[in-house]
């Protein structure tokens, strides 16, 4: 599917989550699917949490025990491909890259979108963590059934 559509499906989704045990704190998930020449999550995670080895072009690894949820890995990624998750009884919990502007401010509902760029539900915004460039970390927080499919956020147009 992902060769066709660009979509990964849920199986391969799920592969690259960590067991739900521990997802109880924040752990990244890393959506990199095809072997490309990227190497900068693994660089700069002061945990080495991350394992590509020594061909560049290898899937990156997560060593899920060493991962503590610090988001460096986050906001190197330069495919956006890495965002954390937890889950919690009922509500999943994400922290991602945002590259648009506006920015959404905290406590504000926004929408949640998958992969195929769908709405899928709502999300409450947690945390802003803004960087120079105008980018910025968002961490938010939703029903605990969008854990595989939530990828990323689209601001509410009213009317």
């Amino acid at each position: 599917m992902l060769s066709k559509s660009g979509i990964p499906t849920k199986q391969q989704i799920q592969s690259v989550f960590p067991k739900q045990k521990d997802l109880l704190q924040m752990k990244a998930i890393i959506e990199c699917y095809e072997e490309i020449p990227c190497n900068p999550c693994e660089t700069y995670c002061p945990f080495d949490a991350i394992e590509i080895g020594p061909q560049m072009n290898h899937r990156p690894q997560l060593i899920v025990d060493r991962c503590i949820g610090c988001s460096i890995c986050v906001s190197v990624c330069p495919g956006v491909a890495i965002m954390l998750a937890s889950v919690d009884d009922d509500v999943a919990k994400f922290t991602i890259a945002y590259e648009l502007l506006p920015l959404p401010e905290v406590n504000s509902i926004w929408h949640g979108v998958n992969r195929a760029g769908e709405v899928i539900g709502d999300v409450t915004i947690t945390k802003v963590v803004k960087n120079k460039d105008h980018s910025a970390l968002i961490t938010l927080e939703t029903t605990r059934d969008y854990l595989y499919e939530l990828v990323t956020i689209r601001r509410k147009v009213d009317g």
